[in-house]
């Protein structure tokens, strides 16, 4: 199997439909994390502000996963009830549009989390 060394290059792998929502979820990324760094990690894109973690996200045939850290599934926890969820992971069903507004605030809550623990740092 060809090793993935792009997020463009991991998007190409799946169906036309779920390329259409990692597009949409990676542009909603780049548009709220200003400055994120972008990479593959784990095998799926990966995000980085303030040089720590912020997010991952990656698809599968019946969702698309995103991985923001347990504290953004505490933090949201009544708004994320109605998806399947792990420790730090949620799972967005294909059957079911991307909830944009939901996600937005999640990348900003991960932003502010990481530029709080850098600058907590500093002290």
């Amino acid at each position: 199997m060809k090793k993935t060394i792009s997020v463009e290059d991991y998007i190409a792998t799946f169906p036309k439909t779920v390329q259409t929502r990692l597009k949409k979820l990676r542009i909603l990324i780049l548009k709220n994390a200003e400055g994120a760094v972008e990479s593959i990690s784990y095998g799926m894109p990966a995000y980085k502000t303030e040089g720590k973690p912020l997010l991952y996200f990656a698809g599968y045939e019946n969702h698309i996963g995103l991985y923001a850290t347990p504290t953004a599934n505490v933090k949201f926890s009544k708004e994320l009830a109605a998806y399947k969820q792990g420790k730090g992971s949620i799972q967005f069903p294909l059957e079911s549009p991307l909830p944009i507004d939901l996600i937005t605030k999640i990348i900003e809550f991960r932003v502010n989390e990481n530029f709080s623990q850098k600058k907590s740092k500093k002290k």
